[in-house]
């Protein structure tokens, strides 16, 4: 059975109307406003910007500049002196068992 015209007319604008949409996915790309065709390859593979790379870098080292706080190390303490008539035991010597197995098995 084969579709009326009108239904493929209706089906071919559907699918233009899709097509058109699905290329607008992600927005206009740094190619579609070049004037110099010539430089259409540098706009196509981001033409030196590394996604907004250097954007949020500079933003970065503005905000985690001087915000006026203090300084944390200006409410620390002194540190604490060394005791030097500290006295340190001795280290605990285990002899192995095995040595003495094998010593008197021999």
């Amino acid at each position: 059975m084969e579709k009326p015209k009108q239904d493929e007319d209706l089906i071919r604008d559907q699918e233009d109307a899709a097509a058109q949409e699905a290329g607008n996915i992600g927005g206009a790309g740094g190619a579609d406003d070049v004037e110099d065709e010539a430089q259409r390859p540098v706009a196509e593979a981001g033409g030196g910007e590394a996604e907004g790379f250097e954007e949020a870098e500079k933003q970065l080292v503005e905000n985690a500049g001087d915000m006026g706080s203090p300084d944390p190390s200006e409410h620390a303490g002194k540190p604490e002196a060394e005791r030097s008539d500290a006295e340190y035991g001795e280290a605990d010597h285990v002899e192995s068992s095995e040595l003495e197995d094998d010593a008197a098995g021999s």
